[in-house]
């Protein structure tokens, strides 16, 4: 419930500082004069920005299950699968939380975690984990995850989304108007935006779309240090997560599906080190050091 009321105040007050910005620079004066309703578009830009990250945080627990073929645990039937749902369920407890679903994977070494609220969280692990891992670097990882859902990351990444997806919407359309009305000035035959308006527009989202993108990037990589440390709180000590992230870096890796990327214990790197996802792993073993 806290988690949603941080969203409508994000969303809220995200609204009001767009407002007062355009007023205090005059630009609400010169976009009503020239018939562009600030008010509308501001809601408009709320609407886009947060309805899209608040729907894929809904969805992202099935999203997950149907991307990855994870299978849930419902019964135990091996000792593999057993000693998976104790272990979550006793470092849940010491994170105080509500016991998360527990599933696995096929595929390479990876884990994730997901679920838009504390009480319907899922943790997975994928078959090449199991596999390449000794118990107690598995049991980190898992820390590692339940760490994410103690955090709630999940929700705090949704809002970044939506404030820097606000951001992108409002202020491509506020340069889009003026550059048509600049361009546009001379000719009083005319009415309603023109091509101007829609070139500039999808140009300024591309381009402040890569500005987000390097944002929420960020703010992904400082998780992962907060899920590292959290995980070596659960653990007592910091040394098997650290011979965790170790042992991932020895193995062959593959990315989750591209909707969940930032979610893994691995992948997610991007192609700059601005737009990847998780930090390095020999970062993330240095600052455990301190742990």
């Amino acid at each position: 419930m806290k988690r949603v009321l941080l969203f409508l105040l994000t969303n809220i007050a995200v609204m009001l500082v767009l407002g007062l910005v355009t007023s205090l620079l005059g630009v609400n004066k010169f976009l009503t004069a020239n018939g562009l309703n600030l008010g509308m578009l501001l809601a408009f830009a709320g609407i886009i920005g947060f309805g899209g990250a608040f729907i894929s945080l809904l969805l992202s627990k099935p999203m997950a299950k149907w991307s990855t073929g994870a299978q849930v645990i419902e019964n135990p039937s091996t000792s593999t699968e057993l000693w998976l749902v104790d272990t979550v369920a006793k470092l849940a407890d010491r994170a105080g939380l509500p016991m998360p679903e527990v599933a696995i994977y096929e595929g390479e070494p990876n884990a994730f975690a997901t679920g838009a609220t504390k009480n319907s969280s899922l943790v997975a692990v994928s078959t090449g984990l199991l596999q390449s891992m000794t118990r107690d670097e598995v049991e980190a990882v898992l820390a590692h995850e339940v760490a994410h859902i103690a955090n709630g990351d999940m929700v705090t990444l949704t809002l970044i989304q939506g404030v820097v997806n606000t951001f992108v919407v409002f202020l491509s359309r506020i340069i889009a108007y003026a550059v048509d009305s600049f361009l546009r000035k001379d000719d009083e035959s005319s009415s309603g935006p023109g091509l101007a308006y829609m070139a500039t527009s999808i140009v300024c989202e591309l381009l402040f779309g890569v500005l987000a993108s390097i944002i929420v990037a960020w703010f992904s990589r400082q998780r992962e240090f907060r899920a590292d440390a959290g995980a070596a709180a659960l653990m007592g000590s910091a040394r098997p997560m650290q011979n965790a992230l170790r042992r991932l870096g020895s193995l062959h890796t593959e990315p989750l599906p591209q909707n969940m990327a930032a979610s893994g214990i691995a992948g997610g790197a991007g192609w700059l080190e601005l737009f990847s996802s998780h930090p390095p792993l020999e970062q993330r073993i240095a600052a455990l050091s301190g742990n």
